[in-house]
């Protein structure tokens, strides 16, 4: 995927998540920040030197970055304390082993030091992978879906860990994922690629609860779409009125509804229960309005109500948005 009018500053001791849906171009700008990819045009500088662009393109090598991907790429014949001393360069071997052993200490793996990488389960081999790239103490990171291999419970615990480790070290973090829960979970700062393009960057929270289309708000948690039109700073749908926001003028809109922020109750338009899913600490309830909406609603608790239940439903106005009809 092509990336154009793509414009990012990742700031010292900053995880920056680049996310959005396959293929449009998130892998492309973390090798075209690494080398790996050739810049055609603008220019990518790292810890203030420009490496690419202007005629100039540093190798990938001699860029001062550090990299972690999805299979962690450790040397399977090395043991670990070889494996993170194998990137330090300009440096005597028992300086690159003080080193080695010492950020083996902050990960809390300094017994694995001369255990081999398939000796050791995904989360340590994972924090192996982490420690190599920052021992050579890397102008910026690079991550490429490092967690996606991992179990969903030893993934959250891997990554917690993963955020003590690059704020211990104060490194820049570029780290690409296709999971908008990672990319909250992890972020000081998100940036949304769309088609090659960044669509919006900001603060976790910002981009959740102000996301700049309805593209954003439908990635970021399920959305349901209404068509809506814009009349006297309001908008009329099928659910009833919500400001109209950035839309003073008469026109077509379209409205985003977060399931989570529809409300059953005693207010709003009626519905007929289709059916009805616990999941854990909610429940999915498939709603159908009388003109013949379809709703998703997620509510707390496991008790939803049964499929044929004719209920009233509202809906949080802070979790409804308001977009330039497409």
């Amino acid at each position: 995927m092509a990336v154009d009018g793509f414009s990012l500053t990742v700031g010292a001791g900053e995880v920056v998540c680049l996310v959005g849906p396959s293929g449009c171009g998130k892998s492309t700008t973390l090798r075209l920040a690494a080398g790996l990819e050739e810049l055609q045009h603008g220019k990518v500088s790292i810890g203030g030197n420009l490496v690419a662009g202007g005629g100039r393109s540093v190798p990938p090598e001699h860029r001062n970055t550090g990299m972690v991907f999805q299979d962690f790429a450790l040397f399977p014949h090395l043991k670990v304390i070889d494996n993170i001393m194998f990137g330090m360069r300009g440096r005597d071997a028992a300086d690159k082993r003080a080193r080695a052993e010492k950020i083996l200490d902050n990960i809390g793996m300094a017994r694995y030091g001369h255990t081999f990488p398939h000796e050791l389960s995904g989360g340590e081999q994972q924090r192996v992978a982490l420690a190599r790239a920052l021992a050579p103490r890397p102008a910026l990171m690079l991550m490429d879906e490092p967690f996606s291999g991992l179990d969903t419970q030893l993934r959250d615990t891997v990554r917690d860990d993963t955020l003590s480790i690059l704020a211990e070290a104060a490194t820049p973090t570029l780290l690409v994922t296709h999971d908008p829960r990672e990319a909250m979970r992890m972020a000081d700062r998100v940036a949304v690629m769309r088609g090659g393009r960044l669509v919006q960057v900001g603060p976790p929270a910002e981009i959740y609860s102000q996301p700049a289309s309805l593209f954003v708000a439908g990635f970021f948690g399920h959305v349901n779409t209404l068509s809506g039109h814009a009349h006297g700073g309001m908008v009329e749908t099928a659910m009833g009125k919500l400001p109209a926001g950035g839309f003073p003028t008469d026109g077509p809109v379209a409205v985003g509804i977060r399931n989570e922020g529809l409300v059953l109750g005693k207010t709003g338009p009626t519905a007929t229960v289709q059916s009805a899913r616990v999941l854990g600490p909610y429940s999915v309830v498939a709603l159908l309005l009388e003109g013949g909406v379809r709703l998703t609603a997620h509510i707390p608790g496991t008790a939803p109500p049964a499929a044929g239940a004719r209920v009233n439903v509202d809906f949080d106005r802070a979790q409804a948005f308001v977009f330039a009809k497409e």
